[in-house]
């Protein structure tokens, strides 16, 4: 992964008072083969990994499954904790179309698929497998430290 100048939604910040705190989920997702399924993002255009808010009421692990059935059309099985990231440095953003600035702190679990056909969903333009040596460039900074923890294969780290 090489780095690019990020959209400007990832523009370095620091947070302000109308900072809020976000938590979301994000799914590394393998094939069989071992490739990772990325989405290229809808709101950007660059690549990263499905996974977006928890809800009220939801678990981190019902908001990992369902953030990725509705982002890819696969029922998944989890299989692990990659860790948790809250380093503000790429992870403090505002979203282009309301303006709402989040610091984004982000549960990373790793999941094989166990059914269903896959499919893009409004946040996303395409989705692709690819071979974990061979990721595009254009990868959303939130998603960076975690598919480097992943490949240098880390679990349970807190960042």
């Amino acid at each position: 992964m090489r780095a690019l100048a990020p959209p400007t939604m990832y523009a370095p910040r620091r947070p302000t008072e109308q900072t809020t705190v976000r938590l979301g989920v994000g799914v590394i997702i393998l094939d069989e083969a071992g490739r990772l399924l990325l989405e290229r993002r809808s709101d950007c255009g660059w690549w990263g990994l499905p996974g977006g808010a928890v809800d009220p009421g939801e678990s981190v692990a019902e908001a990992a499954m369902r953030e990725a059935f509705e982002e890819t059309g696969l029922r998944l099985e989890l299989t692990g904790l990659l860790g948790v990231y809250s380093e503000p440095a790429g992870r403090i953003v505002i979203y282009p179309d309301n303006g709402d600035e989040r610091h984004l702190v982000d549960v990373l679990v790793t999941a094989r698929i166990a059914s269903g056909e896959l499919r893009s969903s409004q946040e996303s333009l395409e989705l692709c497998f690819f071979d974990p040596v061979d990721l595009p460039d254009d990868i959303v900074p939130p998603a960076r430290r975690p598919l480097t923890d992943f490949l240098l294969g880390c679990n349970n780290v807190l960042r």
